[in-house]
């Protein structure tokens, strides 16, 4: 997705301009979270589609400067997606979408060998929503799983998610039955209604509250048991926080694969994942994205 970004240096005003930055970066909930993953050192391959345009080209080569192998099927007569992004004075962002191109993936177009041997499948909500993307989505699950990969999921945006209603997104998640849920605060209320966030351990035996600045809540369910522990983190200031979640995602997946590797018992490995993740983000928070070339 190409996120135009409109950053106000102070609160918009009703019938005139405020002074600001207009920019055009590479966006993408999933493009986010890829790039992550191979500035981490994953071995990572993003399955997308864009139009037969200039933004679509940009990105396709933007991502791929992050060693992101990518699997763009190219839509004819429709442009790439887009994203306003409004960024208030204290980095808190509101969103546009037109997704376009984005929602074109079809479940015809994923090839069985580019499950083969994977570890874990990462898909935003965005990716179960929309047709004929849905089901492309749907289709990418059942491959991974033939590969015996984890599929995580994360719940991306309240808008989005709600749009069929609360029934319908649960019936969402439930049918993808992640390993990992990742969800914000407000993105977990959004699905639960007024139940605690732990009801997030009925929809996956792992899941993830990302608190923005206090830090993350994790959880895990192992039959009957059950796990919860809070990590914390530094308080960072940001001018613009979009992206960031995308990039906890990837921190915590390459954490939590880390930790597997070498044996950690599940609570240490969790907190180091959650860790990685709040690296990840403020990495990302530290560091404003750089214009897209579209010549």
């Amino acid at each position: 997705m190409l996120d135009v970004v409109l950053a106000s240096d102070r609160a918009l005003e009703i019938g005139t301009d405020v002074p600001g930055r207009v920019a055009l970066v590479q966006g993408g909930s999933a493009a986010n979270t890829a790039r992550w993953l191979g500035r981490l050192g994953a071995h990572v391959t993003l399955v997308a589609a864009v139009g037969r345009d200039p933004a679509g080209r940009a990105l396709v080569e933007a991502v791929r400067g992050d060693k992101v192998r990518i699997r763009a099927s190219r839509v004819a007569g429709a442009r790439t997606g887009r994203i306003g992004v409004i960024v208030g004075p204290g980095g808190e962002r509101s969103f546009v979408a037109d997704r376009a191109a984005a929602d074109q993936l079809r479940p015809e177009e994923l090839k069985t060998e580019w499950f083969a041997g994977v570890d874990a499948l990462h898909l935003p909500v965005y990716s179960l929503l929309g047709q004929p993307l849905a089901s492309a989505g749907r289709r990418a699950i059942e491959l991974a799983r033939a590969s015996h990969a984890l599929v995580s999921l994360d719940l991306a945006s309240i808008g989005p998610l709600l749009g069929r209603g609360r029934r319908v997104a649960r019936q969402i998640v439930v049918d993808a039955a992640p390993d990992l849920l990742f969800a914000t605060a407000a993105e977990a209320e959004a699905l639960l209604g007024r139940y605690g966030v732990e009801g997030l351990l009925e929809f996956a035996p792992r899941a993830v509250v990302k608190r923005g600045s206090k830090g993350a809540t994790v959880m895990a369910r192992d039959g009957d048991e059950r796990l919860r522990f809070e990590v914390a983190t530094e308080h960072l200031s940001a001018a613009d926080t979009t992206g960031a979640g995308d990039a906890f995602d990837a921190g915590f997946l390459v954490g939590w694969f880390g930790a597997l590797s070498v044996g950690r018992a599940l609570p240490a490995a969790m907190r180091r994942a959650a860790l990685a993740g709040h690296r990840a983000a403020a990495r990302q928070l530290g560091s404003r994205r750089p214009e897209l070339p579209l010549a």
